[in-house]
């Protein structure tokens, strides 16, 4: 892994991708609680006519993270609870593949990519694709989500660590590798 984090925003450092600074490595978005613990559960891909399982044991950085944080069945033991703000949000896989937002190469879907990116692989054509997705979401510039939390909070004349303001938004931004700090506001 060839990264390093900025002492001032936490964000991660990836030489040669300046617009991609997330500050959450994918540990830290399982640790911390996201996707109801499904994230990884056994799957059909209809983009590779294939199933999958135990797809998160190929990182070495997720290790000793407990299954019930990771391969949860979605339909029956999605568990809000496991989630940092204890919301539910996002689509399900086959919506996510009906918008071809999937490749063949991470059947799972950003967060799959970004563990792959944070292990060292490096795919122009995939690695490009994925960071504008992350940019919309959770950039500096366009981060639509997290501009709508900071406006939010300031509109509220409040601080970045209230976590009443927007538990949903927070969560998303979570899923995407990304937490607000006080420098956002």
């Amino acid at each position: 892994m060839s990264y390093r984090r900025r002492p001032i925003d936490r964000s991660i450092i990836f030489p040669g991708f300046d617009e991609f600074r997330p500050n959450l490595t994918p540990r830290e978005i399982f640790e911390k609680g996201s996707f109801g613990g499904t994230y990884y559960r056994p799957i059909y891909s209809s983009i590779t006519n294939r199933k999958y399982s135990n797809e998160h044991h190929k990182f070495k950085f997720l290790k000793g993270i407990p299954d019930r944080k990771m391969t949860r069945d979605y339909d029956t033991d999605y568990d809000v609870k496991l989630n940092k703000y204890n919301v539910k949000v996002g689509m399900t896989l086959a919506e996510w593949e009906k918008r071809d937002w999937i490749t063949k190469e991470d059947p799972y879907g950003w967060v799959q990519w970004y563990c792959s990116f944070f292990a060292g692989r490096r795919r122009q054509d995939l690695d490009q694709k994925q960071i504008q997705r992350w940019q919309a979401i959770a950039g500096n510039d366009k981060g639509r989500w997290k501009k709508r939390l900071v406006n939010k909070i300031k509109k509220k004349k409040t601080t970045y660590d209230d976590f009443i303001i927007s538990p949903k938004i927070r969560q998303t931004l979570q899923h995407w590798g990304y937490e607000l700090v006080s420098n956002d506001i």
